[in-house]
């Protein structure tokens, strides 16, 4: 099914009797051909079974998360506080994906009547402003991922940059985003709200590196755990994965992360890439995070994706992707860029093309770059 002003009642009126436990729960996968799946099922594994939506999949096979009505409510509720109020909000985001799905979900709680963008010519600043000038109610909110920003604050038409200042608040999650766009952001008058969190959170519980009311942050040996009632109910169908990932202490559910991270005295997160993107070569370990941070610093270079391959030399080789719109930057440019600052840990391979490779929430595809970096690097 692909969501449209014209369809979007028929799928507002499911998760409502999903909410209100007067049928099954909606199930958001996706169809052969990318677009969004949505369909209802019955889940008797988990009690009180509102949603099911799938992981992005940009680490290994996608999994089905089971929210409960209870995580959806206690997540709609903490981001009306941190929000300051409930309002009218614009769906940018296909409903694969859980920052999707909670535009609506939030939307029902809050009773106001949510507005699609149209997604099938792809995202455009042209069609996200004509939406955005659909919306009615004077508190307005959306979410977005980071290259959707980029591209709506690359040279914006004054009415896209009308619209922009009009959202209350803008979430932007799915990536990390640039320290240059966000500042880009702030300069242009636009409210920009940076969240962390997954599926398994019922999206973004963590605001600018803030907590939402009742969720809990904590590090244990150096990785994030997420606890509260946002915390989903597990893995459809997947008990050992479930048991794997979620922990429950006392009256608190935990999610525990792969994600790398600390936390500042007064209790705010910063999240420093993923536990396995560390990289050993030749005996050293070298984080992907700061090498890509590195690239990204090279003139004309506007993203970095960085990976270790298979190496017969190296144990691993560490190897990266540049996404750059400049004809005339090439590998060597890149490397020369980059030597002095990163020594050993300058990319033994790195291909600069147009865009990385993402998948339809925004998110870089991991395991497809991956690929494609170990055939070029040939185990070398």
């Amino acid at each position: 099914m692909t969501i449209d002003p014209q369809n979007l009642d028929s799928v507002l009126r499911a998760l409502a009797d999903a909410i209100h436990s007067e049928g099954p729960a909606v199930r958001f996968g996706t169809s052969p051909s990318g677009a969004a799946d949505i369909t209802t099922v019955d889940v008797d594994e988990f009690e009180d079974a509102a949603v099911v939506v799938s992981t992005s999949g940009s680490t290994g096979t996608p999994k089905e998360t089971v929210l409960s009505v209870e995580a959806l409510a206690a997540s709609s509720m903490a981001t009306a506080m941190a929000l300051q109020g409930e309002g009218q909000w614009l769906l940018a985001l296909p409903l694969q994906y859980v920052a999707g799905v909670q535009v609506l979900v939030r939307s029902l709680f809050a009773g106001t009547r949510p507005w699609a963008m149209d997604l099938s010519g792809g995202f455009t600043p042209e069609a996200f402003t004509a939406a955005a000038l659909e919306l009615t109610d004077r508190t307005r909110f959306t979410s977005l991922v980071p290259t959707q920003l980029q591209r709506l604050l690359e040279d914006p038409s004054p009415e896209t940059l009308a619209v922009l200042r009009r959202f209350n608040a803008i979430l932007l999650g799915g990536a990390p985003a640039a320290p240059e766009l966000l500042a880009a952001a702030k300069d242009a008058g636009v409210n920009v709200v940076t969240t962390y969190g997954s599926a398994e959170t019922c999206g973004g519980c963590v605001y600018n590196g803030v907590p939402l009311e009742a969720v809990q942050v904590r590090i244990v040996e150096g990785k994030v755990q997420l606890g509260g009632d946002v915390i989903a109910s597990g893995y459809l169908g997947q008990a050992e994965l479930s048991e794997a990932a979620f922990l429950s202490e006392g009256d608190t559910r935990w999610y525990l992360t792969n994600d790398l991270g600390a936390l500042d005295v007064e209790g705010r997160l910063t999240v420093l890439g993923r536990a396995d993107d560390v990289i050993i070569s030749g005996g050293e370990k070298i984080a992907a995070s700061v090498v890509a941070a590195q690239l990204e610093k090279v003139s004309g270079v506007s993203a970095a994706f960085v990976a270790g391959v298979p190496s017969a030399q190296w144990g691993q080789a560490v190897a990266a992707i540049v996404e750059s719109s400049d004809p005339e930057l090439d590998a060597e440019k890149v490397r020369a860029a980059v030597g002095t600052v990163l020594g050993h840990s300058t990319p033994k391979v790195i291909l600069v093309e147009a865009q990385l490779t993402r998948l339809a929430n925004g998110k870089v595809d991991r395991l497809t770059m991956i690929e494609r970096l170990a055939e070029v690097n040939q185990g070398k």
